[in-house]
């Protein structure tokens, strides 16, 4: 019985990695910001979700799973710190390239401002990432839901259990320890959401 609870737990804690990973919440995450910051106009929302989805989200994405098929990193969440370093400046490099976009575009204030967050929550971990593995997912899953809540309310802090779930989720796997999700998930509010804060 003990073993097949942990067998069960291991598998909710996979499904957990994947579902609530960085790639995927830096795709939803954008929409939320974009209809407020559109005045809940369908067109400009999703013209702005896709521009911050594509740059921050999709195409680091997709170098990080290329480079793990060519067998650069050890998969395409990048175990290894000391192989974190060039797939984290290129999601750096993407979310610039992004980031120019939107203000060329003259993109919605509070969509900016969330580039801008990611942006410096992404170049916090860089630096981290030379001495420590900081979990990238809690980082994000903590940065996100301080992010809904500065725009929507404090009612969604009813979010907060899906962080702690994440933080589980990745000790579980045994990709992180507890202090290394701890961090991250009050890196994401502290960096990122007091830049936003700030910028929007």
């Amino acid at each position: 019985m003990i073993t097949k609870n942990r067998s069960a737990g291991l598998r909710l804690a996979k499904i957990v990695t994947e579902v609530l990973s960085p790639a995927t919440i830096v795709v939803l995450l954008p929409s939320a910001v974009a209809w407020n910051a559109t005045g809940h106009e369908v067109v400009a929302t999703i013209v702005w979700s896709l521009v911050v989805a594509v740059f921050f989200s999709v195409l680091p994405m997709a170098f990080i799973v290329s480079g793990a098929r060519k067998g650069k990193w050890d998969g395409h969440w990048v175990r290894e710190r000391e192989r974190r370093a060039v797939p984290l400046l290129m999601c750096l490099l993407s979310a610039v390239v992004g980031l120019v976009i939107l203000l060329v575009g003259d993109a919605p204030r509070d969509v900016v401002a969330l580039a801008w967050s990611m942006i410096a929550v992404l170049a916090v971990c860089v630096v981290i990432t030379k001495w420590w593995k900081v979990s990238l997912h809690a980082t994000v899953a903590g940065g996100a839901v301080a992010t809904v809540i500065l725009i929507y309310g404090w009612w969604l802090a009813l979010l907060v259990p899906l962080v702690a779930l994440v933080a589980w989720a990745r000790v579980r796997v045994s990709d992180h320890t507890a202090a290394q999700v701890v961090v991250g998930s009050f890196l994401g509010p502290v960096a990122g959401g007091v830049v936003f804060l700030l910028l929007r």
